[in-house]
């Protein structure tokens, strides 16, 4: 099995000792490449970029940033992509906000294409949705208007393939705080791949499941796995902060769901969404649980 991790790494952008004067500098000299390599040499791989560094490093993906990124291919290095999620908000029912949502995933998509990223994940809802999703509202009016919400990510997701000509399987929808059952409809419809985020799932962001009824699900379009712990949430209780905590510290049954996946032949990357720390110390658990995962 393939074991990447983000590059979203906050002490790579602002190094720790790093004096309060020079921290603007040590963010514009930031590099991209390096970190890639620097995680690569670590043993993870693929590694996921992040599309909302360019948030905050507008030339992260430059033509020039990309292909330095490009170089590290030769070594063997693959990349995935996770789309921008902050500030984005693909399904709300503002079309302008829907609009520019859109406009700033295909930015991300295009900017990337020579890297060949082998899945793009992506949130089809946002933080409003999840806002509504949570309203204590009449169960009548939440389903009527997270199906608003729907319809506005069945919109931007049409928009998104056609405007990149992106095949539709490159194109995971992840696992988050929407219900499950509205956001396999759309992987349905568009024959879209899915991210399957364990911690998410534990936590109850999609509803509350039997984690493994949630794989059985999801396992014909599994593309990609975010991987991290989490305690096991009880019904009508969300999560929030016990997600992405290193692996052997929640409730996931880590033997079990890596002997399904071995059976189900899924070859797919496996990404911690943990610091570097973490991630080495989840591969430790992997390689004491299941140390034919690592071969």
């Amino acid at each position: 099995m393939r074991f990447g991790i983000m590059a979203m790494q906050l002490e790579a952008l602002v190094p720790q000792g790093v004096p309060a004067e020079q921290v603007m500098a040590s963010i514009l000299n930031f590099d991209h490449a390096g970190l890639a390599k620097s995680l690569f040499d670590k043993g993870f791989n693929p590694v996921e970029l992040g599309g909302d560094l360019g948030m905050f490093l507008p030339n992260v993906y430059s033509p020039e940033s990309v292909e330095k990124l490009a170089a590290l291919r030769s070594a063997g290095l693959s990349y995935t992509l996770h789309l921008p999620l902050w500030s984005v908000e693909p399904s709300t029912p503002l079309t302008p906000v829907r609009k520019g949502s859109v406009e700033a995933v295909v930015q991300s998509i295009q900017a990337t294409a020579p890297l060949q990223p082998e899945v793009c994940v992506l949130h089809a809802t946002g933080a409003l949705a999840a806002e509504f999703y949570n309203m204590k509202i009449s169960e009548m009016a939440r389903s009527l208007i997270l199906r608003q919400f729907q319809n506005g990510a069945r919109e931007s997701i049409r928009n998104i393939l056609a405007e990149t000509g992106l095949p539709s399987r490159k194109l995971a929808i992840e696992t988050i705080e929407f219900p499950l059952d509205l956001t396999l409809e759309l992987a349905e419809e568009f024959d879209l791949s899915v991210c399957l985020d364990t911690g998410h799932v534990l936590a109850g962001f999609p509803g509350w499941f039997d984690f493994f009824e949630v794989v059985e699900k999801i396992l014909p379009r599994l593309a990609e796995v975010h991987l991290h712990d989490c305690r096991k949430m009880p019904p009508g209780v969300r999560g929030y902060g016990e997600d992405h905590k290193p692996l052997g510290t929640g409730d996931l049954d880590l033997g079990r769901f890596l002997d399904r996946l071995a059976a189900a032949n899924f070859s797919g990357p496996l990404v911690f969404e943990l610091n570097v720390a973490e991630a080495l110390e989840s591969l430790r658990v992997v390689k004491s649980t299941r140390p034919a995962a690592l071969e």
